[in-house]
């Protein structure tokens, strides 16, 4: 574990330290192998070392889009969400032919979701401008997952109370229909009480009000999740240039349309190339993202109440079927909506990144460690269609460490990453080295004087009763468990005694681990905003370091 400093445009110092994916419990193989350019999983990334600047020509030579139309929709998009004027001035970039884009996006989360939709958003930004001083000229994107009807996924979030205590923010409109991309989701009139039971958990702090008036001017009723979610960011990186994209726009569908037609009419061979990857994947010990059937097929059907319906191929015609329905159409229907009305078709996780790369010119894409898995699969999906393969870069991840938490790293000697231990092995050392250590000491002692009187009857029942010293070996592991469970009754009685150190150590895991997961993962943006205000995004940006793979923490 590396340490150093950071500072901000407004001389914030953070103390950092950085520690691997690998010693993160919970990380897939894939990623981490990724991570650490293993020659493994590098096979299923040829595109991962290019040089930029031979790929951007690449990209660029066969980028197709009209730009104009294209910035001219953009220009619409980012104007009725108020975007900084910085954006404009990037979408006006994005119009020369040598411009290229640095695209992240995530679901339409309630309040922005967790964390790490903000740092995905901040390192795009930052890779662009990297690129600008490498005289590459590059913009930043966001394209939001509006499409997603995973509705459970994006209508709840996560921050810190009072008590340090995670607080649950959910809300779901009255209105609501499943399998509606949440785009099509409008809020109502209960996002004001979702809101106001926000704030009156939260800590009050000099930026709660200012952090309360932001939410309620974005989240209003009539806004959709998507719209909201939108203007939230807007706000949020009014000074950086993001431009937001909103793919359920029809006019962006419209541009999107040739992409469709040539999936739909490769379907079949997409589906085989899929199955392939997904043995290949499987024979380097490497588990794929996506489970992938022969009647694999690349859309959605959005039909006429906005519902996204899932379509499968049939195996043994050329018909696509409803899924769980018996409507099914031919082929030749297909093409005819993708041509004609491909405001009704939506791409699916594995074909969505590949449209994407088609919208846009794009020179890389930000993810985390499960569209890096994607990108594993869908690869072949870009060689089928005769698209460039966009490479993936991981995103920054932090975990963020306020200066109570840091203080009781301090006092009980400890790193963050001994928090992968467990709440109750972390505990254990805390009571037997801090709290009771003459207790502690007892226990020991009479552990390993049951342990020497054991071994002194073992060796008599060897020489006397040989037949009994197995028996023997039985017992003694049940002492040593019942010596152990007392042993471990008596930490959570001394943590229960001591109130400060147990609400430290509860504090410490909700905060930083919430659910045994990154925090990042978890807890939300407005947690921070509250604690830090606006400038935390400034804070964070300064923090990001486009070639980092490993995970950083930052102190507060």
């Amino acid at each position: 574990m590396n340490q150093k400093s950071a500072r901000s445009s407004e001389d914030k110092i953070f103390r950092q330290e950085k520690l691997s994916f690998e010693k993160i419990p919970g990380q897939s193989r894939l990623f981490t192998d990724f991570q650490i350019d293993s020659n493994l999983a590098s096979e299923f990334y040829p595109e991962k070392n290019t040089p930029l600047k031979s790929y951007a020509e690449e990209v660029l030579i066969n980028y197709k889009i009209d730009r104009a139309e294209l910035c001219e929709i953009l220009t619409e998009i980012n104007e009725s969400i108020k975007a900084g004027q910085k954006t404009f001035e990037n979408i006006e970039r994005l119009r020369e032919n040598d411009c290229l884009a640095i695209v992240t996006g995530q679901q339409a989360g309630l309040f922005s979701g967790a964390l790490y939709t903000i740092y995905k958003a901040l390192s795009a930004v930052k890779f662009a401008e990297d690129l600008q001083k490498q005289n590459i000229k590059a913009v930043s994107v966001f394209w939001i997952a509006e499409e997603d009807h995973d509705f459970n996924e994006v209508s709840k979030t996560f921050n810190l109370d009072k008590e340090g205590k995670l607080v649950k923010s959910e809300n779901i409109p009255r209105s609501y229909r499943k399998n509606v991309p949440v785009g099509l989701v409008k809020l109502d009139e209960t996002i004001n009480d979702t809101i106001e039971n926000l704030f009156i958990n939260l800590p009050h702090t000099e930026y709660t009000d200012k952090v309360k008036t932001l939410i309620l001017k974005t989240y209003r009723t009539g806004e959709t999740y998507s719209t909201a979610f939108a203007k939230l960011i807007a706000e949020l990186f009014s000074d950086y240039g993001l431009i937001i994209l909103t793919p359920l726009n029809k006019n962006l569908k419209k541009l999107c349309s040739p992409i469709f037609a040539e999936a739909i009419e490769k379907s079949r061979e997409i589906s085989s190339a899929l199955m392939l990857r997904n043995n290949e994947l499987a024979e380097g010990n490497y588990q794929p993202q996506v489970l992938v059937e022969k009647d694999f097929f690349p859309f959605f059907l959005q039909n006429e109440k906005g519902e996204r319906q899932p379509l499968r191929r049939e195996t043994e015609s050329e018909k696509v079927k409803i899924q769980k329905t018996r409507k099914e159409f031919e082929i030749p229907q297909m093409l005819d909506i993708a041509r004609n009305f491909p405001e009704n078709l939506s791409p699916n996780a594995l074909m969505r990144p590949v449209v994407q790369d088609y919208l846009l010119p794009t020179l890389i894409y930000i993810g985390g460690g499960a569209e890096i898995a994607y990108f594993a699969q869908n690869s072949v999906i870009y060689q089928i269609l005769n698209r460039p393969v966009t490479p993936i870069r991981h995103r920054a991840s932090f975990t963020v460490v306020e200066r109570k938490h840091a203080r009781a790293f301090e006092k009980y000697e400890s790193k963050f990453y001994d928090l992968f231990d467990g709440k109750d092995f972390f505990s254990e050392r805390i009571v037997e080295k801090y709290l009771n250590r003459n207790t502690a000491r007892t226990f020991t002692e009479v552990e390993e004087n049951i342990n020497a009187q054991l071994k002194r009857l073992e060796r008599e029942l060897i020489s006397n009763e040989p037949t009994l010293a197995a028996n023997l070996a039985t017992r003694r592991k049940k002492i040593q468990w019942h010596i152990g469970a007392l042993r471990k009754k008596y930490h959570r009685a001394e943590i229960a005694k001591n109130e400060i150190a147990q609400r430290r150590i509860e504090n410490l895991f909700t905060a930083l681990i919430p659910g045994n997961a990154l925090q990042e993962r978890t807890l939300g943006i407005v947690t921070f905003l509250n604690l830090c205000g606006l400038n935390f995004i400034d804070w964070i940006f300064e923090a990001v370091e486009t070639d980092e793979v490993s995970h950083q923490i930052l102190y507060l």
